[in-house]
C-alpha cells in the first residue's frame, strides 16, 4: 500500500505541473469569417490572443482593400476560479480582384517573446446575387456623403467674374456630427474673394435624382487673370459620421456606429477665353463688366485762386478693383493736385458692385474759361460680348475774376522786355592809391581781456542751459503716448524702406510693400501670416483689438499688392499705397 502511494504521488504532481503549463501557454491566431466569399462580398479576419500584447504587426492584406480597421476588443472573466482573457484586432476587408489570396502572417510580442499567426488562405469568386454580409459603416458613408464644388461657368472671359460654392450633401439615412477643413484651395491665377458664411444651416435638395440635405460650407468669388485651362484646386474635410445600425440599446434607440471618413471636391477645369483682339478700343485698360462712366465738377463758376472738385467716376458691376481710372486732360494754365482715389464696391456671388472714382483739386490762376474735354471710357461686356464706349460731356470752367494771364504774350515781346542796355557812369576805373592809409596794431594780452572773462564765466552760463535741457529731456521721456508715436512712425520707415526704394517699379515695389506688411505681422502677432487668407488676417487682428476701420484699410493694401501683378498701377498710386501703408503700420503698433 505504502509503495503504491509513492507512486501515485509523483504522478499526481507531474499530472498539475502539466495543467499549470497548459493554463501558461500563450495562443496567437488568425480566424477569417469564411474562407470563400464573392468579389462584391465582405471578409473579416480577427486576430485573437489570450494574453496582452505589443507591438502588433498586421500582414500585407494583398489582394484586398481594408474598409475597416484595426479595431480592438477585450474580453476578460473569472470561472470557477480559473482567469479567461483574450485580446483581438479586427479588420473588414473587401476583395480587389478574383483568384486565390494568401493572408500572411501577423506578429505580436507577448512578454518579450515574439509570436506569429499562421498564413490563411481565400478564394474569390465572380460576385454573388445575394452578398451574404452587410455593408460596413464606411461603404454606408461613402455611399450617402458627397462635397460637391458648384461654379457658376467654366468658360468665362478673362477678368469675368464666377462663383465657386462648396456644398456638402448628406443622405437622410446618416448624420454629421463633426467635420475638419484638411486641405484649402489657394486659387493660383484667380484674384478671389471669399464670401463668409455667416452660419450652417442644413437645407433640402436633390444629388444624382435622389434626396439630400447639403449645407453650404464655402463660397467664393474668382476673376480669372490668365488665358487658358486654370485648376482650381479640391477642397477637402475630414468629417465625422454617425451611421445607424440593425441595432438597439436597452430602451430601443438605435446604435450608431461612428465613422470618420475624408471627402474632396475634385479638381475643377475653367476654359477662360481671352478677350477679342478685333475692334478693342485704344483707351482698354482691362475693365470687364457693365459699367456707367460719368465726370462731374463741384461747381463750374468762381474766381481765380478758388478751387474746385473733379471726379471721375465708374459704377455699375464688374472688376472694379481690377482696372485703371482714365484720367483727364487739363490746360496747363489749371494748377491739378494728385487725385484722391475712393471706393464703395461690396462683392457677392455675382461679383463686384458699386463704384470706385478719383476727385482732382483744380485751383486756376487767372481769369478766363477752361474746358475740360471729354474723357472717354471703354470696356468689355461679356453679356453681348462687344467692346462698349461711354464718353463724358465737356466741361467749361469759367473764372470770374482774377489777374489776366500774360502766358500769350510773344516770345520776342517777352525777350524785348528781359534786355537790360548798359549805361557807363564814367568811374568803371580807379587810380591805384598811393599813399596807404596805415594804423597802428596795439598788443593785446589775454589775461584780463574780454577772452578772459567769457572762458572764466562761460561754465557757468551753461549750468541753466543743462538743466532746461534736462528737464526737457523728462518731459519726453514722461509723454507716452508722444513716444509711442514716434516709435511707431520709426517701425513703420523700417518696415517700408525696401518699398520705398522700389518706388517707380510696380512690380517690386509691390512685392516689397506686401513683404513689409507681412513681416510686420509676423514681428507682431508671432505667426506666418504669408500662410494666411485675408479672412484669416482680419479675425486675427480682430483678436488682438485692432479697430475695424484700421483693419479694413490693411486688407485693402494686400488687395492692391494682389491687384497690381495683373493691372496697369501708375507711380502717383504707388506713392499712395506707400504713402498709407505708413499710416495703416503707425495706427496698428500704437494700437497693439
Amino acid at each position: 500500500m505504502i509503495k503504491k502511494l509513492f507512486l501515485l504521488v509523483p504522478l499526481f504532481l507531474f499530472a498539475v505541473l502539466m495543467r499549470g503549463q497548459e493554463d501558461d501557454a500563450v495562443t496567437f491566431e488568425m480566424k477569417l469569417s469564411k474562407d470563400k466569399l464573392g468579389l462584391n462580398e465582405r471578409l473579416r479576419v480577427d486576430f485573437t490572443m489570450n494574453k496582452d500584447g505589443d507591438n502588433f504587426n498586421p500582414p500585407d492584406f494583398k489582394g484586398f482593400r481594408v474598409l475597416m480597421g484595426p479595431s480592438q476588443s477585450i474580453s476578460s472573466s473569472w470561472i470557477n476560479g480559473v482567469r479567461s482573457y483574450s485580446k483581438t484586432y479586427s479588420y473588414t476587408l473587401a476583395p480587389t480582384a478574383k483568384g486565390k489570396f494568401t493572408i500572411e502572417q501577423a506578429t505580436i510580442v507577448i512578454a518579450g517573446k515574439t509570436y506569429k499567426s499562421l498564413p490563411k488562405e481565400i478564394e474569390v469568386t465572380t460576385a454573388v446575387d445575394k452578398p451574404s454580409d452587410q455593408m460596413t459603416a464606411d461603404d454606408v458613408a461613402d455611399e450617402n456623403l458627397h462635397l460637391v464644388a458648384e461654379v457658376s461657368k467654366t468658360d468665362p472671359y478673362l477678368n469675368e467674374a464666377i462663383s465657386v460654392v462648396y456644398k456638402l450633401y448628406v443622405s437622410p439615412d446618416i448624420s454629421v456630427s463633426n467635420y475638419q477643413p484638411l486641405d484649402n484651395p489657394t486659387y493660383n491665377n484667380f484674384w478671389s474673394q471669399d464670401i463668409r458664411v455667416s452660419r450652417l444651416t442644413a437645407q433640402n435638395g436633390t444629388y444624382q435624382g435622389k434626396p439630400y440635405r447639403y449645407v453650404i460650407l464655402k463660397r467664393v468669388v474668382l476673376y480669372p487673370q490668365k488665358v487658358g485651362k486654370l485648376e482650381i484646386e479640391p477642397l477637402s474635410l475630414d468629417v465625422t459620421v454617425d451611421v445607424p445600425t440593425a441595432r438597439r440599446d436597452f430602451f430601443g434607440g438605435r446604435i450608431y456606429s461612428q465613422t470618420n471618413k475624408t471627402v474632396s471636391a475634385g479638381n475643377r477645369v475653367i476654359n477662360v477665353k481671352s478677350l477679342p483682339v478685333a475692334n478693342q478700343p485704344a483707351d482698354f485698360t482691362g475693365a470687364v463688366g457693365d459699367f456707367d462712366f460719368r465726370v462731374n465738377t463741384t461747381k463750374t463758376d468762381l474766381n481765380a485762386t478758388e478751387s474746385l472738385q473733379a471726379t471721375v467716376e465708374v459704377s455699375g458691376k464688374g472688376n472694379l478693383k481690377l482696372f485703371k481710372l482714365p484720367e483727364p486732360d487739363l490746360p496747363s494754365s489749371l494748377e491739378v493736385y494728385e487725385p484722391e482715389f475712393t471706393e464703395d464696391v461690396r462683392t457677392n456671388l455675382s461679383g463686384m458692385q458699386g463704384k470706385v472714382s478719383n476727385s482732382y483739386t483744380i485751383v486756376p490762376s487767372f481769369r478766363g474759361k477752361y474746358p475740360i474735354p471729354s474723357i472717354s471710357f471703354s470696356f468689355f461686356n461679356p453679356k453681348t460680348e462687344r467692346y462698349e464706349t461711354l464718353n463724358s460731356e465737356e466741361i467749361i470752367i469759367n473764372v470770374l475774376e482774377g489777374p489776366n494771364n500774360v502766358g500769350n504774350l510773344s516770345n520776342s515781346a517777352i525777350g524785348q522786355t528781359n534786355k537790360q542796355q548798359v549805361v557807363t557812369t564814367g568811374s568803371q576805373f580807379n587810380f591805384i592809391k598811393l599813399s596807404p592809409n596805415l594804423s597802428k596794431i596795439d598788443t593785446s594780452y589775454f589775461f584780463g581781456s574780454t577772452r578772459y572773462y567769457l572762458w572764466l564765466l562761460g561754465p557757468l552760463l551753461f549750468i541753466p542751459l543743462a538743466i532746461f535741457l534736462r528737464k526737457k529731456r523728462d518731459a519726453i521721456a514722461e509723454d507716452v503716448i508722444g513716444n509711442k508715436v514716434k516709435r511707431a512712425n520709426k517701425l513703420a520707415r523700417k518696415y517700408l524702406s525696401a518699398a520705398r526704394k522700389e518706388l517707380g517699379n510696380k512690380d517690386a515695389f509691390y512685392i516689397a510693400l506686401e513683404r513689409a506688411l507681412h513681416n510686420y505681422l509676423k514681428a507682431k502677432l508671432k505667426i506666418e501670416t504669408s500662410e494666411f487668407s485675408k479672412d484669416k488676417i482680419s479675425e486675427l487682428l480682430s483678436k488682438k483689438g485692432i479697430e475695424q476701420s484700421t483693419i479694413a484699410e490693411f486688407i485693402g493694401l494686400l488687395q492692391n499688392c494682389e491687384a497690381a501683378r495683373y493691372s496697369p498701377f501708375s507711380e502717383v498710386e504707388m506713392q499712395r499705397d506707400y504713402d498709407k501703408a505708413s499710416e495703416v503700420i503707425s495706427l496698428m503698433d500704437k494700437q497693439l
